[in-house]
């Protein structure tokens, strides 16, 4: 998400029609005084030797451990400093792939937490997004998608995650400017 980061040229157009930086620059503070809980769920950070002997890699997979685009201990496997975990976010194990549920600590740490409502953001919008949103659906947590503070690698991308396959899973799918004034009211009676 950081202005020369290996993949950020792949979302800035997107990021730039959906005003997403922007966004999340009015979003993730408001929600920090509004007090809600702020859970940072990161890809994971490949390490030499990570996906050695693995049958059944994804195509996004096999074309990030050349590119090292998240690679750990490397400046694109650091957070973003403006978007990164604050004092008091939890943050989340590494995924694998695309779910942020998937093989890490999200439904326990949002159970111990009391949170039954999601709001997701960031990248990638028919992604990991997506596959978050799909699989917390289906685990029981309500679901909303905050479709201009998403990027992804394509505008059909973007329709296809916001227009076709969120209606299928997601309770609302709100704009920054419709989620800022429900910010307001307490945590429990968030959307």
């Amino acid at each position: 998400m950081s202005e020369g980061g290996k993949l950020y040229d792949a979302i800035k157009p997107t990021a730039d029609a959906s005003g997403m930086f922007e966004n999340l620059r009015k979003l993730i503070p408001a929600v920090r005084k509004a007090g809600i809980q702020v859970f940072i769920v990161p890809h994971h950070r490949p390490r030499p030797g990570d996906f050695d002997g693995w049958q059944h890699m994804t195509p996004f997979q096999q074309a990030g451990v050349p590119g090292k685009a998240f690679e750990d201990g490397s400046w694109g496997g650091a957070f973003n400093p403006e978007f990164g975990p604050q004092s008091g976010d939890v943050v989340i194990y590494e995924h694998w792939a695309q779910s942020g549920f998937a093989n890490t600590d999200l439904d326990a740490q949002l159970k111990q937490h009391g949170i039954q409502k999601i709001v997701l953001v960031g990248v990638v919008a028919n992604s990991c997004i997506e596959s978050t949103g799909r699989y917390g659906m289906e685990m029981g947590y309500h679901v909303t998608l905050v479709r201009d503070a998403t990027a992804a690698f394509s505008a059909e991308a973007m329709h296809a995650a916001h227009e076709v396959n969120g209606p299928m899973f997601a309770h609302a799918i709100l704009t920054t400017d419709e989620l800022l004034p429900q910010l307001s009211i307490t945590e429990s009676d968030l959307l």
